[in-house]
């Protein structure tokens, strides 16, 4: 039980050491070659059976306590003991021939009382067959059938938390092969009933010291759901990675003047681990919610589709699911945190983890996260300890560190540590006084950095891909899953995915669905059939009625709100409009580029700013110079993902400068006093809240034809010239002469699909104007959900001409679209199945260590690898520094060759990452590009501390004419500059590529 930061290990009785004398005291578990020290195997099992007790007690959310808690005959209580002695037995394994012969002089102690075993040559590959965690598994089970009569089948749903501890439950071979090999669990002969007897008195000790020998008669009846098994196993893999720590539990004589519980109580305070989140219901009107959790404009009102999640929220039978759809601009992401705060209380939930699309949507979401915490109340956390004052915080994405403000808590956060005096004075283990009188201070806690712990953290931003990870098979996979476990997942821009990335969305849904975590997505134009997929998906393991969710294909209604909760119907809430509103004319523009300088020149004539969104990167540049013949340099901005990092995040700061909504004093943005044009990729559709006079549009799917609108006229302005006072958006990048239906150029047919823009441009006939004063204006936010519903809906579209080649066209998508799936498939996680099915090769056949890597995010978005780089400039005499333009006085630095950089050198490096376009995606190409790119390999920078660069791919860039930088690489010549980004040519002609 917990006491004051104290385990006891029984109800005032002995601890594990106190009841084993003999043979069982020479097994080993720990060893350090460095300093040949060692740890009994009887002290590492009480050591993380006590962390197990403390992880239970000061970190693990309520919702997941009673998840495991729930199919037990005795409740919470039960589950704190089966969690606690789960982590006492998981290295039960390590008591066998196959792991402790591993080092002889430890070995030739055992074999002094008995435990004979052969040489590790003698054993050979053999011992690849008994991984101590499968063999504590096999041990585990023959105790129970032996020792309590469990049938064998029972016995596997518990012992397989052992046998999964490294990250990989067994599969269904690796067990029948070791059951083939009983010498690798006992040597034969003599020895065997010594061995049996360690083995079994470990056993027994544990089931007496942590109270469970009277509950396993009970147990054997229980069907542990999977959902169980997945944390119980992650919930050991933490206890025994912090157990294992030789900082936290040194090794050290088997006495110790002042007991077990000292020195767990020490380790404790040396980890200060933050609690979880402990939120109460907010109190109060939606109104009075908002003022106090959100930054909001003087006067600002909260939104209706805000209030109306908020009572949702509360009134839910039990948190679930609910999707928020609603138009750009209406605060979907506050009301989403205002919703997180309820389900959290209600539930039980310990943190918060928002999903966005990308990178650089992440990094922008941060700091808001970031504000939001600081205006949260004391949630009840005892803050007289350090873990009771502070909230983990993870920017969760591989340029994390790149941001300032998760680079700032990164830098408070930093402390080693250190070697625990387990005979010093408490008081010096104390925090220091000066801690921040904030509700909360927010940490990047130093343990639980690193890929595999991260996410563990309480509270999380990072992209979509952090989140279908947890669908993919791969290693340590049942710590992600606890981590999500642990919170309350938040969804943004649910429509933003395609065929792939839903697949592995709705498995992960699923399996959320499972662990009763409430989940909250948004979208401003989200179909009616992705709707319903996505409540399905989520109920799919408490639901088998499919009828029930019918209604959700049929919601009509914008903005509207869905809630599902466990074993309840679907509930649909239709706010009223929040009274903005814009109207948008529609006129078509031929593809030509002189064609839309003349009409830019014309529209512009008055001054104003226009933004033209294009399909690909090689449109974007080729449209951007040749306005820049007509318009002048300086009038002309690009946006693309074709830049550095840095490049990128100050061409974002630049237009939210320029084009930005007004400070929070009311300071308007500085825009142009003439005319000017920002010419961008996708990157202007999403998270950046910038407002245009007139929009040039390529032709793409609905959704984001309107998401793109949702940038004209966003803020209310006096200022627009009087030509630009009506919302315009003109779409090009179709020939409209061709027949039998017009044809969208080349590069938007491969990036979206040839039958979603037919689909598309065919519900948005009624709306085009041959004339500023004809047509049918698209109004919104009334028409977003009509016109995505009817383009994405299964009902003929546009005119009767057209049949054939939008018939044509659909073959082909679904055809794609079943190729996505079945790819996604190869390495998709299971279903949940049914209560009582053992995690045995649950993970089989899987991606490995895939986690945040270039093959882990590939598998779950396209099943391509994107190539990542880091830019630097290489001068005449081959000597290198960062490339010249950077600001901050990071541009032009020395980069030394024979040594380490300077860090400022390294992050300046590290901030100029740039990912590479679809060319270098295939095999080939790819594989050929990494050969060069490793030729170029600068051996000093991969010392452990150059760990801005070491293991990084390093392009290098020559001067060229105009500005650029060039080089050759994989049979293609990229030229760079800070204005326009990449370009990609092969043999003398540019490439279409991506956005």
């Amino acid at each position: 039980m917990f006491n004051g930061g104290v385990i006891e290990e029984g109800a005032g009785g002995p601890g594990l050491g106190e009841c084993l004398a003999g043979a069982v005291r020479t097994v080993w578990a720990k060893h350090d070659r460095a300093t040949d020290g060692w740890l009994p195997l009887w002290r590492h099992m009480a050591d993380s059976a006590a962390v197990a007790g403390l992880l239970w007690d000061r970190w693990l959310p309520r919702n997941v306590q009673a998840l495991v808690a729930g199919p037990l005959p005795g409740g919470m209580e039960d589950a704190r003991r089966l969690a606690v002695w789960c982590a006492a037995g998981h290295d039960v394994g390590k008591a066998t021939p196959a792991f402790a012969c591993q080092v002889d002089a430890l070995a030739d102690r055992m074999r002094a009382v008995g435990l004979d075993m052969p040489g590790p040559k003698q054993v050979g590959d053999d011992r690849r067959m008994a991984p101590h965690g499968l063999a504590g598994q096999l041990l585990i089970q023959e105790w129970l059938v032996e020792r309590f009569g469990w049938p064998e089948r029972a016995t596997v749903q518990f012992a397989v938390v052992a046998g999964g501890h490294h990250g990989v439950p067994p599969g269904h071979g690796q067990i029948l092969d070791l059951d083939h090999h009983p010498e690798l669990l006992r040597t034969p002969g003599p020895s065997e009933p010594v061995w049996r007897r360690v083995q079994t008195e470990l056993l027994d000790a544990c089931a007496d010291v942590y109270g469970v020998r009277d509950r396993l008669p009970h147990w054997q009846r229980v069907r542990l759901p999977q959902p169980v098994q997945v944390v119980l196993t992650a919930l050991v893999v933490v206890a025994d990675w912090i157990a294992s720590n030789p900082d936290l539990f040194p090794y050290f004589p088997e006495e110790h003047p002042r007991g077990d519980a000292a020195r767990v109580a020490a380790a404790w305070r040396g980890l200060r681990l933050p609690g979880p989140w402990s939120p109460a219901v907010p109190a109060g009107t939606a109104g009075e919610v908002f003022a106090t959790r959100f930054d909001l404009p003087p006067g600002a009102r909260v939104r209706p589709v805000q209030e109306e999640a908020v009572r949702l929220a509360r009134s839910m039978l039990a948190p679930g699911l609910m999707v928020i759809e609603a138009p750009m601009g209406e605060g979907k992401t506050e009301a989403a945190l205002a919703v997180a705060e309820i389900f959290a209380a209600r539930s039980g939930a310990g943190g918060v983890f928002v999903a966005l699309p990308t990178m650089a949507t992440g990094s922008a979401m941060f700091p808001r996260l970031l504000d939001w915490l600081d205006r949260l109340p004391p949630d009840g956390l005892d803050d007289t300890t350090p873990e009771g004052r502070e909230r983990s915080v993870l920017l969760a994405h591989s340029k994390a560190a790149l941001n300032e403000p998760y680079a700032d808590l990164l830098r408070a956060g930093r402390h080693t540590i250190a070697a625990v005096d387990q005979f010093g004075d408490e008081d010096q283990l104390r925090p220091s006084d000066d801690v921040r009188s904030a509700p909360a201070e927010l940490v990047a806690h130093q343990w639980l950095r690193g890929r595999k712990k991260g996410l563990l953290a309480s509270f999380a931003v990072g992209t979509i891909d952090q989140l279908l990870m947890a669908g993919l098979k791969s290693r340590h996979l049942a710590l992600r899953h606890l981590a999500f476990a642990g919170k309350v997942v938040v969804i943004d821009e649910a429509h933003a995915y395609d065929a792939w990335m839903n697949t592995y969305l709705d498995r992960v849904l699923a399996w959320l669905g499972a662990y009763r975590v409430p989940v909250v997505v948004l979208s401003a134009t989200l179909p009616a059939a992705r709707r319903r997929e996505l409540a399905q998906a989520y109920a799919g393991g408490t639901r088998d009625d499919a009828e029930g969710y019918a209604v959700l294909a049929e919601a009509g209604g914008y903005p509207l709100l869905t809630a599902v909760a466990p074993g309840t119907d679907p509930e649909i809430a239709v706010p009223a409009a929040s009274g903005r509103r814009t109207e948008v004319r529609l006129e078509r523009l031929d593809d030509d580029l002189d064609v839309l300088a003349d009409r830019l020149e014309a529209e512009l004539a008055g001054g104003g700013c226009a933004l033209v969104v294009r399909n690909t990167v090689d449109r974007v540049l080729e449209a951007a110079e040749h306005l820049r013949a007509r318009f002048g340099e300086k009038a002309v901005t690009v946006a693309h993902a074709r830049f550095l990092d840095l490049d990128r995040a100050g061409k974002d700061a630049r237009l939210l400068e320029l084009f930005g909504p007004p400070g929070e004093d009311g300071t308007p943005p500085q825009r142009p006093q003439r005319r000017h044009i920002v010419v961008a990729s996708q990157v202007a559709e999403q998270s950046l809240d910038v407002d245009f006079d007139l929009l040039v549009s390529d032709l793409c799917p609905v959704d984001l034809l309107l998401q793109r609108m949702g940038r004209l006229h966003r803020h209310r302005r006096s200022d627009r010239p009087a030509r630009l006072r009506a919302a315009r958006c003109l779409v090009t990048g179709v020939d409209w002469t061709a027949t039998p239906a017009p044809l969208p150029v080349s590069g938007s047919r491969r990036v979206y699909g040839e039958y979603l823009l037919l689909r598309s441009l065919a519900v948005l006939e009624p709306h085009f104007a041959d004339t500023p004063d004809a047509g049918v204006v698209v109004r919104l936010p009334e028409d977003i959900s009509p016109l995505v519903q009817r383009a994405y809906g299964s009902e003929p579209q546009g005119p009767a001409a057209w049949a054939e080649a939008v018939a044509e066209a659909r073959r082909a998508h679904e055809a794609h679209r079943a190729r996505q799936r079945h790819g996604a498939d190869v390495f998709r996680l299971d279903r949940v199945r049914r209560a009582g099915r053992p995690l045995v090769g649950w993970i089989d056949a899987g991606v490995g260590d895939a986690d945040d890597t270039r093959a882990g995010r590939a598998q779950v978005r396209d099943g391509q690898e994107s190539l990542e780089v880091l830019v630097v400039r290489r001068r005449a005499d081959g000597t290198l520094t960062t490339v010249p333009w950077l600001g901050q006085g990071l541009g032009g630095l020395e980069l030394p060759t024979d040594a380490v950089p300077s860090p400022r050198a390294a992050r300046a490096v590290a901030a100029s990452g740039l990912r590479l376009p679809y060319h270098f995606s295939y095999p080939r190409v790819l594989n050929r590009a990494i050969e060069e790119l490793e030729e170029w390999c600068v051996p000093a920078w991969q010392a452990k501390e150059c760990h801005w660069l070491a293991g990084e791919l390093i392009l290098a860039l020559d001067d060229g004419p105009g500005g650029d930088c060039q080089t050759r690489l994989a049979g293609f010549q990229l030229r760079y500059n800070p204005h326009d980004g990449l370009r990609v040519i092969r043999d003398g002609t540019e490439r279409q590529g991506d956005g």
